[in-house]
């Protein structure tokens, strides 16, 4: 005979975005339930680099929603700073000709009307913020905003800090439903078999498509796989979260081939994160040479002394890719009771507060700080379907 639960919401994903769904329904009062078929930020978030960043989104509904979520991240670190490895580090993105510099500055006027601090950059100035950067840049923008946590610890102390029940290593199987077709809670594949509940959140990242099609709804998540190369412990010779201009354009680039763009940030911990890459490949896990060999020519472009520093290890991750490259938040019209908070790509980390604050709020029936409707899970019709090469 199978156990059962029962709660206020259950939130399938123990991720970054799951976690922060977590805490702030369970800080409006709701009993949560958390479920995952593995670890704590097992999938995505534990393959991340952490970053919560203002300085590569356009104006529009991400960008609100990173501004928020940044306020949101700053009142976490004052109460869990230490423990989830915070730091206000900013960013610099770096221009290597005149025309690009004009470009990235055009960009950042437009930042800067929608809220986001940004300050140029001459190249003569560069090196003052980062001593060890290639020399000959036109320039670049300062970005005082940018932050890193680490998103491992990050994740689960959100879910302690939650008070959510937490089961791991329990895949759900079914999204339960009434005659009405209205959320009954989930079936999971052991103990404790059924979890009542009258909201579900879909925060399962990269299989929230999966989970979606469980409750017989469409939502177009593809996974977007990218690799991160890790050095050996440095002093902080990197002092900000450092990338080429182009890299704003491969975020939003829609195309399924290897595309590589130089990102490098120092860690608390001492080593050198490198990326970033982005494909469609499916679920392939792979390592791929040509990825690696691309981290590394363009991080040593950026940075020559990293020609000298071992590389010590690589990991890679899925990102949960949407076509028009906004996730997915809110109430799912089509199913009274399900919720999405899921496909937010390479943002998760950095969008996850303020995507959890907007869930609980919708969830008590309070007003979300935010319009939803760019965010709507029901945007998609089903036959807008993609397929990775």
């Amino acid at each position: 005979m199978s156990m059962r639960l029962t709660c206020d919401v259950v939130v399938v994903g123990a991720g970054m975005v799951g976690a922060a769904c977590a805490l702030y329904a369970a800080r409006a009062g709701l009993d949560v339930i958390v479920v995952d078929r593995g670890p704590v930020a097992g999938g995505t978030t534990g393959a991340g680099e952490g970053n919560l960043l203002v300085s590569d989104k356009e104006p529009g509904p991400e960008l609100e929603l990173a501004l928020l979520s940044g306020g949101l991240w700053s009142e976490l670190a004052q109460e869990l700073g230490e423990r989830i490895e915070y730091e206000l580090k900013g960013g610099v993105v770096v221009a290597a000709t005149p025309d690009s510099l004009e470009a990235l500055e055009k960009f950042a006027t437009g930042q800067r009307a929608a809220g986001v601090g940004a300050v140029r950059v001459d190249g003569s100035q560069l090196h003052d913020l980062e001593p060890h950067l290639a020399p000959g840049l036109a320039g670049g923008v300062l970005y005082p905003q940018d932050a890193q946590v680490m998103p491992t610890l990050a994740a689960a102390h959100l879910v302690r800090a939650s008070g959510a029940r937490l089961l791991t290593g329990v895949t759900v199987t079914e999204v339960l439903r009434d005659t009405r077709g209205a959320v009954l809670g989930v079936r999971t594949d052991r103990a404790p078999g059924e979890i009542h509940a009258p909201h579900v959140v879909n925060a399962a990242g990269t299989w929230g498509g999966e989970l979606a099609a469980l409750a017989g709804v469409h939502l177009p998540v593809l996974p977007r796989r990218g690799f991160v190369l890790v050095t050996e412990p440095l002093p902080r010779l990197v002092r900000h979260k450092v990338y080429a201009a182009d890299y704003v354009a491969d975020v939003a680039s829609d195309s399924a081939a290897l595309q590589t763009s130089p990102v490098v940030e120092g860690t608390a911990a001492g080593p050198v994160l490198i990326g970033a890459t982005r494909e469609r490949v499916g679920f392939e896990r792979e390592l791929s040479l040509p990825a690696l060999r691309a981290l590394a020519a363009g991080a040593t472009r950026l940075f020559p002394f990293l020609k000298r520093v071992h590389a010590m290890r690589t990991y890679l991750g899925f990102r949960p890719y949407m076509p028009d490259h906004l996730p997915a938040i809110g109430p799912d019209p089509r199913v009274p009771g399900l919720f999405h908070a899921c496909g937010h790509e390479g943002a998760g980390i950095g969008l996850s507060t303020g995507t959890g604050q907007l869930i609980a709020r919708v969830l008590t029936g309070r007003a979300p700080e935010l319009d939803l409707a760019p965010f709507r899970p029901d945007r998609f019709p089903a036959s807008d379907t993609e397929e990775a090469p």
